[in-house]
């Protein structure tokens, strides 16, 4: 009973507070997440716990091949941001905020039907409290990243609390997938320089993002999808932010989906490409590693 209300209380602050909007700036303006390829301007539940046997996580290069679509594009195994390089019309789908029953199985299920794959960016909690809906995610050759446990907003709480909360979500995600986290989103896209230092000198990949769905907003699935393909039409290409513990997104998806497919556009799939998994995060205010992997 307590787990449950801990995570109602998570998804209503994260429905309240809209995880894309980054205070103070627009997104517009935030960093880009790629390093383009040539030209262009870039931007960057039930609350029963369920329990998996997934099997240990052997190497980060040996990932299944991801299953194929008319859309489905290539995929890029990468160690870093500079190497995420979008040619023209591709773009990475990302959710956020999730895993969250019904919601999290209908984008699977969506994702799926068209072959195409996607990073989920977990918060621990969540994972924590869903482990199955998380392995599932895995075992359908989707990528997962960080999102902190708490989906606090890492800039306003200090580096070592921050750093804690990173290493405490990717930890939760971790047990629940049997896979080491190598990418990570800050909730709210609100950083510091001195996290962002912190986490990719760990070996993570920070993921920002170009084309905002803004689907924490209550609008119908149609417009939510048609807000969203007039942003890839003018960007071109570029990293969708989506959020998979809303049915609004999970009901647009199949619309995107299929105008993207109509467009000519490609869906792009990551992978992790570390020889070896994240190190720990280590304060840089008290110097004391944390016993929790990233």
């Amino acid at each position: 009973m307590v787990s449950r209300l801990v995570v109602v209380c998570v998804l209503s602050c994260i429905a309240m507070a809209g995880c894309a909007s980054k205070p103070p700036s627009d997104l517009s303006t935030s960093r880009t997440a790629y390093v383009p390829v040539v030209d262009g301007q870039s931007l960057r539940g039930d609350g029963q716990v369920e329990k998996t046997g997934i099997p240990p996580f052997s190497s980060f290069d040996r990932e299944k091949p991801a299953k194929r679509g008319p859309l489905a594009g290539r995929t890029l195994r990468v160690s870093s941001i500079s190497e995420i390089q979008l040619r023209d019309k591709e773009v990475i789908l990302t959710f956020d905020d999730g895993p969250v029953p019904g919601k999290t199985d209908r984008v699977l299920a969506t994702l799926r039907q068209y072959g195409v794959k996607a990073t989920f960016f977990m918060v621990g909690q969540m994972a924590k409290t869903y482990p199955a809906i998380a392995a599932r995610v895995v075992s359908q050759g989707h990528s997962i990243g960080g999102h902190t446990f708490n989906h606090a907003n890492l800039a306003q709480v200090g580096t070592t609390r921050a750093l804690t909360d990173i290493s405490s979500g990717n930890t939760a995600v971790t047990r629940a997938t049997g896979r080491p986290v190598g990418f990570f989103r800050f909730p709210y896209l609100s950083d510091t320089a001195a996290l962002r230092r912190e986490v990719t000198g760990r070996g993570m990949v920070i993921l920002d993002a170009d084309i905002d769905s803004k689907d924490y907003f209550k609008l119908s699935p149609a417009t939510l999808a048609a807000n969203t393909m007039a942003k890839v039409r003018a960007k071109r290409k570029g990293i969708i932010l989506m959020h998979d513990i809303h049915g609004r997104t999970a009901s647009m998806l199949p619309q995107l989906l299929s105008e993207l497919k109509a467009g000519g556009y490609k869906v792009v799939a990551l992978q992790y490409r570390g020889a070896r998994a994240p190190q720990a995060l280590v304060s840089a205010t008290s110097g004391e590693t944390k016993s929790r992997q990233m």
